[in-house]
């Protein structure tokens, strides 16, 4: 990690600023620490050489699809939902986006939630983290559907907010065009500090709730499991991670592995890896499982961790440098410190994982996401979640037309194309899609000297159009 020589006033005028703006305690000690290893230009790199391989898991196709609801009548089903989707070219909430006839992400976690209520009698409160940016209209939207209450419990809680700090010295940007993009998130690291600080964690507790499942709201793939809740409350673990097996897709991201020097689990991202180690990283087949960013946590062992160190974790720090405003690129370079959920499977001693299939990761990055869960590749079932009927699914590529919803939305304005038959959709040109639409084998749309339209009932293959 690059050092940087901060102003000597940085540190405390970064913190003032935390305070004057009503920000917790605890959050405001989670962000001294983590400044402090960013001057210091600490990185956290994992050497291959301090690490194992994870050989075996148990697998929730191991599991009974029946278990005793028990376990699952004692958890709360906890939502990221503090991303307001810039990458998509969005202003509000993600989880708002319409993902399946006319509902959005958040509306079908609230189905899903519904449905294993009814199956298992289960309570299963549904908690929102917010930002302040998401929490008006998501709040909103849960108070249309008064039935999903639980007494004693908040329906959200917000995350922390942290200024973002100047890249040539780290002492806090200024923006007067814009005072609200002087701030960011602090990751979803911020998850365990947030539950502290705003009393969540004594709420769910206090009601008798003694685990929470964890996953980010556009994770439409992470539904309520009873089989989970049951083997994670049988192995008495402080927190468990769900993981899928790696493929040639997931080179880049992130893996589980076990650390030599005492058996902990760890998760090693590739900002944390050595150039003489990138090829260990990438091999799927020695580094087999990624992180799905869904948590099962013993709320009581977390109450007993965040006690015994103040609330703050110590997890590594993710720096990410970026424009004070996104959208223009003369703005500023800033500097925003992150954390990574996921990172605190090192910090529970006996924590574990489990390995579930790629159904139950199904998230929204990119445009190209989102065409393939709306198309027929896949069905929404009577509980809610997003079943594929094509195997292998087909890899979506569209252009730099599409980058944003709005873009996204107007070159589909009838619904996805028809894409059972597809291998791939790659889409160059300036394309708008008509009714009907058929896309077989490994289709290509050239890049065009301007906008084309793709007709009603027109089949799209590898020769491009026909009618």
């Amino acid at each position: 990690m690059r050092r940087v020589t901060p102003s000597p006033d940085a540190l405390e005028a970064a913190t003032a600023k935390m305070r004057a703006a009503g920000v917790a305690d605890v959050a405001v000690d989670v962000f001294r620490q983590a400044w402090t290893e960013l001057a210091q230009g600490r990185g956290g790199r994992i050497g291959e050489d301090e690490i194992e391989p994870v050989t075996e898991l148990d697998s929730l196709a191991d599991l009974d699809p029946d278990a005793d609801p028990g376990a699952l009548g004692r958890t709360a089903v906890i939502k990221l939902n503090g991303g307001l989707g810039t990458s998509m070219g969005m202003d509000r909430a993600k989880s708002l986006v319409t993902v399946r006839e006319g509902r959005s992400f958040l509306e079908l976690t609230i189905d899903q939630v519904r449905h294993a209520r009814e199956r298992s009698g289960a309570r299963l409160p549904l908690v929102l983290m917010n930002s302040f940016r998401t929490r008006d209209d998501s709040r909103e939207v849960l108070r249309q559907h008064p039935d999903l209450a639980v007494e004693g419990i908040d329906p959200d809680f917000l995350q922390s907010q942290e200024p973002k700090l100047l890249a040539e010295d780290l002492s806090p940007v200024s923006w007067p065009a814009d005072p609200d993009l002087e701030w960011c998130p602090p990751g979803h690291g911020d998850l365990y500090p947030s539950l502290l600080s705003s009393g969540m964690l004594g709420q769910l507790r206090a009601a008798g709730f003694r685990y929470a499942m964890v996953s980010n709201s556009d994770n439409v793939g992470a539904a309520p499991s009873a089989a989970i809740a049951d083997w994670f409350a049988r192995s008495g673990a402080p927190l468990a991670m769900e993981v899928c097996r790696r493929t040639g897709a997931d080179r880049k991201g992130g893996h589980l592995a076990v650390r030599r020097a005492d058996g902990q689990l760890v998760l090693r991202e590739k900002a944390q890896t050595a150039p003489e180690d990138a090829e260990a990283f990438g091999d799927v087949e020695r580094h087999r499982y990624f992180n799905t960013n869904t948590l099962w946590l013993d709320l009581d062992r977390l109450a007993e961790v965040l006690e015994e160190r103040g609330g703050v974790l110590g997890l590594p720090l993710i720096r990410n440098e970026k424009n004070v405003d996104p959208t223009d690129p003369s703005s500023p370079r800033v500097v925003q410190i992150e954390t990574a959920m996921g990172s605190a499977i090192e910090v529970f001693e006996g924590a574990t994982a489990i390995e579930v299939p790629r159904a139950r990761f199904r998230p929204v990055k990119t445009t190209d996401d989102l065409l393939l869960l709306r198309s027929d590749c896949f069905e929404l079932t009577d509980d809610a979640e997003l079943r594929a009927v094509c195997d292998p699914l087909p890899l979506v590529t569209l252009g730099d037309h599409y980058t944003t919803l709005a873009s996204f939305e107007s070159r589909f304005p009838h619904g996805a194309p028809s894409l059972r038959e597809a291998g791939s959709l790659t889409v160059e040109g300036d394309w708008t899609f008509g009714r009907s639409v058929r896309v077989v084998d490994d289709a290509v749309l050239p890049e065009t000297p301007g906008a084309r339209p793709v007709p009603d009932h027109a089949v799209v293959g590898p020769h491009g159009v026909r009618s």
